[in-house]
C-alpha cells in the first residue's frame, strides 16, 4: 500500500497531502524535499522513479507526474519493497480529478479525500484484475479452416499432373477434412492437358526456380570447368587475355578523367558559436619562435596569465526562430540546412500551433530527431534520453498560440534544460585554500582518472594558475607505476619554481602521499597537487589502491580528468570511480568510521579538438553530479579556462 500522497506547487507550496501509516520513521516531508534537490532541481524529472534512503527506516520509492499548464507535481510514496502496478494509472487518474477542483490561490483541499479514495479503490480493482488475467494459463487456439491455404495448395496442384499418364506425379495429401480432399478434387480438374505441356510446365518450373534461388546451371558456366585438349587451353588462355585486357583500358579511362590531387590544405580554427577564422599556420620551428618556446630552459612565467582569470567570451545565441516563421508564410518545405533547435522546432510547428494544448503524441517525432541529433553531439545514448524526457515533461501540457513563439518557447526549454544540468554547484578552490591556510594546513587536491587523458600535464596548468595568485605550491609525485611518470613531474616542477616531494617508483602511494603532506605543512605550503596513476575503472586492485590513497589522507578535493572526446564511456569510468571510491574506502563494507569521500570536480581535457560534440561535459556533470571546474584547451600552461555554459549549450542546439 501507499505510504504517502502529496500534491504541491512548483513554487514549493503544499496543497494536499494524505498519510496512509504511521510507522514511519523519518517525517514524509524529507522525502518530498530529497525529490526537489535531487530530480526536480537538477532537470532530472525524466527519470521513472527516485529511491530516497533515509537515516533510520526502509527506502521509499517515489513517482511523480507534472501539470505544467498549472505548474502542479502528484508525488505518490511507498515502500521499495512493494511492487505496486497501479502507481502509475493512478497518478494519471488523480491529475484529472484534481484539475476539477483547483482553484489558483486556494491552498486548502479538505473534500478532495473522498475522491480519491474512491479513485484509489477503483485503480487497485483494475490492477488486481489485470494480474489474475496474466495468471491465468493461456489456452491454445483452435485450428481454424485456412480457405488461403486450401487454396494455395489447389493451385500448387494444378499443371502437375498432366497427360502421359505414366509420367503423372503423385501428390499426398491429408485425409482428415473434407475440405483437403475438395481441395485436392479442384486441383486436380483443371490438371489434365496435352502431352507436350508436361514438358513445357517442367521448363517453366526449373525456370522459377533458378529465380528463386535454387540451383542455377548458368552459374556454374566457366567456373572451374576447362575443355579438354589444346583447344580448351587455348580458350581459356585467350579468355584471360581478354579479362585483362577489358581492366586495362578501364583503368586507363578512370586515370583520364579523374581530376588532379588536390593539395592539402591547413587547418581553419574557430571557437564554438563564432566565425571561423585563419590564424595562419601553426609551425614556429622554422624562423623566429615564441620568447617561452626560444628558452629551452625558460620558466612559465614567460607566458603571462592563464586563461582562467581572462573574461569569459561573449557568444551570440543561435537564431532558429525563422525556420517556425516559414511555417507561418506557408511555406511548407523545410530550410536546406536546419540545426538540432531549427529541426525541433520544424517538425513540431507543422502540427501544434493552435492546439489546445502539447500532449506526447505530438512530441514524440520530434523528440526522437532530437535524441539521435544529441548523440551525434558526443553525448551519452541513455543520458540524451534522460534530457529529452526532461524537455518533453517541461514542454508537455503547454500551449503555442502562434508560429512566432514556437522558436523562443522551445529555446527556453532546452536552455532551462540544460543549463539546470551544467550549472552545478561551483567550488571556490582560492577562497578555500585562504581558509586552510588560516587553520594552518595545506589544501590537498587528488587528480585521479583513466590512463592517458593528461593528468600531470593538467596538474601542472592548475599549479601555474595558483602561483599566479600567490599560493605556495608543492607536488607530490604519487604514480610510482608509469615508467616516465616521477621524471615527467620533476620537468614541470622545475619550469614552474615549485618544490617536488617524490620518493621514486614502486612505493605505496597513500604512503607517499601523506609524507608529501607532512613535508608541505612543515615548509608552510598552502596546496598540495597530488599526481596519481591512471587506471582503468573496471580494474579492482587499482581502484581499490586509489581508494586506500583518499581514505588515508582526506584531501579536500577530488578531481577527475577525463576526456571531451569520449561519449557513452565517459558515464561508465565516472560512475565507477565514484562507486570505488565510496565502495572500496577501507571499512566502508563493515560499516565502520571510514569517510566516504567521492568526486568532487571534473577537469575535463583536450576541449580545443571537438569543435560542437561537447555532449562530454553534459553526460559526465549528469552521470556524477560533479561540476566541471576547468577545461584543458591547448599545450602550454595558460590554455586553463572555466567552463563556459552558454558557449556549450549554444553548441548543442546550433
Amino acid at each position: 500500500m501507499l505510504d504517502y500522497f502529496a500534491i504541491f506547487t512548483k513554487g514549493g507550496a503544499l496543497l494536499w497531502t494524505l498519510q496512509f501509516t504511521t510507522a514511519l520513521k523519518h517525517n514524509p516531508l524529507d522525502a518530498l524535499n530529497a525529490l526537489i534537490r535531487t530530480c526536480l532541481l537538477e532537470e532530472r524529472s525524466g527519470d521513472a522513479a527516485f529511491t530516497y534512503a533515509p537515516k533510520v527506516g526502509a527506502q521509499q520509492v517515489l513517482k511523480w507526474t507534472f501539470h505544467n499548464g498549472l505548474g502542479l507535481v502528484f508525488v505518490a510514496v511507498y515502500q521499495r519493497t512493494l511492487s505496486l502496478l497501479y502507481v502509475e494509472d493512478l497518478l494519471s487518474t488523480i491529475k484529472d480529478a484534481f484539475l476539477q477542483e483547483y482553484t489558483p490561490g486556494s491552498y486548502s483541499y479538505p473534500q478532495f479525500q473522498a475522491k480519491f479514495t474512491q479513485v484509489l479503490r477503483d485503480c487497485e480493482a483494475r490492477s488486481e484484475k489485470a494480474r489474475a488475467l496474466a495468471a491465468q494459463p493461456t489456452r491454445a487456439a483452435p485450428a481454424a479452416a485456412a480457405p488461403a491455404a486450401t487454396a494455395g495448395k489447389a493451385a500448387g496442384q494444378a499443371g502437375v499432373k498432366a497427360g502421359g499418364g505414366a509420367g503423372a506425379l503423385q501428390e499426398w495429401s491429408s485425409d482428415d477434412s473434407g475440405s483437403d480432399a475438395d481441395g485436392d478434387a479442384a486441383g486436380s480438374s483443371g490438371s489434365a492437358a496435352g502431352g507436350s505441356s508436361s514438358a513445357a510446365g517442367s521448363d517453366e518450373e526449373a525456370a522459377n526456380g533458378n529465380a528463386a534461388g535454387g540451383f542455377n546451371m548458368e552459374k556454374l558456366k566457366g567456373k572451374g570447368v576447362r575443355a579438354a585438349g589444346p583447344a580448351g587451353r587455348r580458350n581459356m588462355a585467350a579468355a584471360r587475355r581478354a579479362v585483362e585486357d577489358a581492366k586495362d583500358k578501364a583503368a586507363k579511362e578512370k586515370s583520364a578523367h579523374s581530376s588532379p590531387a588536390k593539395a592539402k590544405s591547413g587547418r581553419v580554427w574557430g571557437g564554438l558559436g563564432r566565425k571561423e577564422e585563419s590564424v595562419g599556420r601553426l609551425d614556429f620551428t622554422e624562423g623566429q619562435a615564441p620568447a617561452a618556446a626560444a628558452n629551452g630552459n625558460g620558466t612559465a612565467a614567460d607566458l603571462g596569465s592563464s586563461l582562467i582569470d581572462a573574461a569569459e567570451e561573449e557568444y551570440e545565441p543561435i537564431d532558429d526562430e525563422p525556420v517556425g516563421q516559414a511555417y507561418a508564410n506557408g511555406n511548407a518545405a523545410a530550410p536546406a540546412k536546419r540545426g538540432l533547435l531549427g529541426s525541433f522546432v520544424g517538425k513540431l510547428a507543422r502540427s501544434v500551433v493552435g492546439s489546445a494544448a502539447l500532449s506526447a503524441a505530438d512530441l514524440a517525432p520530434a523528440l526522437d530527431d532530437m535524441k539521435r541529433r544529441l548523440m551525434e553531439r558526443n553525448v551519452a545514448e541513455e543520458i540524451a534520453a534522460q534530457v529529452v524526457d526532461s524537455v518533453a515533461h517541461s514542454l508537455e501540457g503547454q500551449k503555442l498560440s502562434s508560429f512566432t513563439g514556437v522558436g523562443q518557447f522551445v529555446r527556453r526549454a532546452f536552455e532551462d534544460s540544460l543549463s539546470g544540468i551544467l550549472n552545478k554547484r561551483q567550488v571556490d578552490v582560492l577562497h578555500d585554500i585562504k581558509r586552510a591556510r588560516a587553520r594552518g594546513k595545506p589544501y590537498v587536491v587528488v587528480f585521479c582518472g583513466v590512463n592517458g587523458v593528461g593528468k600531470s600535464t593538467n596538474l601542472a596548468k592548475i599549479a601555474y594558475w595558483l602561483g599566479q595568485h600567490g599560493c605556495k605550491v608543492q607536488l607530490a609525485a604519487c604514480d610510482t607505476f608509469r615508467a616516465g611518470a616521477v621524471e615527467q613531474l620533476k620537468t614541470h616542477a622545475m619550469r614552474l619554481g615549485v618544490p617536488l616531494y617524490e620518493r621514486g617508483y614502486e612505493k605505496d602511494p597513500a604512503k607517499v602521499a601523506a609524507e608529501a603532506i607532512r613535508v608541505a605543512e612543515r615548509d608552510g605550503r598552502d596546496v598540495v597537487l597530488v599526481d596519481t596513476a591512471g587506471r582503468m575503472q573496471d580494474n579492482e586492485p587499482l581502484m581499490r589502491a586509489l581508494s586506500n590513497l583518499i581514505s588515508l589522507n582526506q584531501p579536500e578535493l577530488v578531481l577527475f580528468v577525463g576526456e571531451a572526446l569520449v561519449g557513452n564511456d565517459a558515464v561508465d569510468q565516472l560512475v565507477k570511480f565514484n562507486r570505488s571510491l565510496a565502495d572500496l574506502a577501507p571499512g566502508a563494507a563493515a560499516g565502520g568510521p571510514a569517510k566516504r569521500q567521492v568526486i568532487d570536480g571534473i577537469v575535463l581535457t583536450k576541449f580545443d579538438t571537438i569543435d560542437d560534440k561537447v555532449g562530454a561535459a553534459l553526460s559526465m556533470v549528469y552521470a556524477s553530479g560533479a561540476p566541471v571546474m576547468f577545461v584543458g584547451c591547448g599545450q602550454t600552461y595558460v590554455d586553463l579556462k572555466k567552463l563556459n555554459v552558454r558557449s556549450v549549450v549554444n553548441s548543442l542546439l546550433k
